[in-house]
């Protein structure tokens, strides 16, 4: 339930269209609902414009459908992230228009249909091994309704390709920007464009990448000034922070 919702539930009451003992129902699981395992923040979306998001990583199957299907008796479209394909065919199971994203692992349930924002936000990768990062981020901007420009291995070994791309980078609104190994292609773009960057660091790369350490300590030391950065390999964190500047 948001805000607009949450209005138009209070003047129905008011209004005597719908019956108070009926509002009480809709209204018995603000803030929030407890699944013993769960507690699922219903509340979210009045106060920060976003329903709450399953992580699936280290939950069960069952949790995981457990949760979307109580989040199913809402009107909130459902995005759940870094979801295995056991997870999906749970979910499938109970939700047959749910969706999923194999390189991106998530899990999208669209009940409501969102208009696109006119400004759009750029993912741009560095490499194709970068593109599962880049597909997280991609369902977690689009589900909140923004438009999106994807812009694949444009890295540093031969950044010609980016030039190529340049003119459509910097039209949006803001940038998020994937690399593993050195991480440099932030700081490149960075230097580019007047427009906010979001790097996110991913694991891709040889032994002394150390998993993305050496890109996360390269985009953090950058000397672009209009670049953040974000957890490695979280392309969802960066498409949450991207989406909130889109809609500014």
């Amino acid at each position: 339930m948001d805000e607009s919702e949450l209005r138009n539930l209070l003047k129905n009451i008011k209004d005597n269209k719908i019956g108070v003992e009926e509002g009480i129902e809709k209204l018995k699981d603000l803030p929030f609902k407890d699944l013993g395992y769960a507690m699922v923040d219903n509340h979210r979306e009045i106060r920060v414009g976003y329903p709450e998001v399953i992580y699936c990583e280290g939950k069960t199957v069952d949790q995981v459908k457990g949760i979307v299907e109580f989040m199913l008796t809402k009107d909130n479209n459902i995005l759940g992230t870094r979801a295995s394909k056991e997870m999906y065919k749970a979910v499938k199971e109970i939700c047959p228009y749910a969706k999923y994203n194999e390189l991106g692992r998530t899990i999208t349930i669209v009940k409501n249909s969102k208009e696109k924002t006119e400004s759009y936000i750029a993912i741009v990768t560095a490499g194709t091994s970068d593109i599962p990062v880049a597909e997280e981020a991609f369902e977690t901007v689009n589900i909140f309704g923004n438009k999106v420009e994807k812009i694949f291995d444009v890295g540093v070994a031969g950044i010609h390709r980016m030039f190529n791309k340049l003119d459509i980078i910097r039209k949006a609104k803001v940038i998020i920007v994937i690399a593993g190994m050195e991480g440099a292609l932030a700081s490149v773009i960075g230097g580019l464009v007047d427009k906010p960057v979001i790097a996110v660091p991913t694991s891709v790369g040889y032994g002394a990448s150390f998993g993305g350490i050496a890109a996360l300590l390269s985009m953090l030391n950058s000397c672009a000034s209009g670049v953040s950065v974000v957890n490695i390999n979280n392309g969802f964190g960066a498409g949450y922070i991207a989406s909130i500047i889109n809609k500014l």
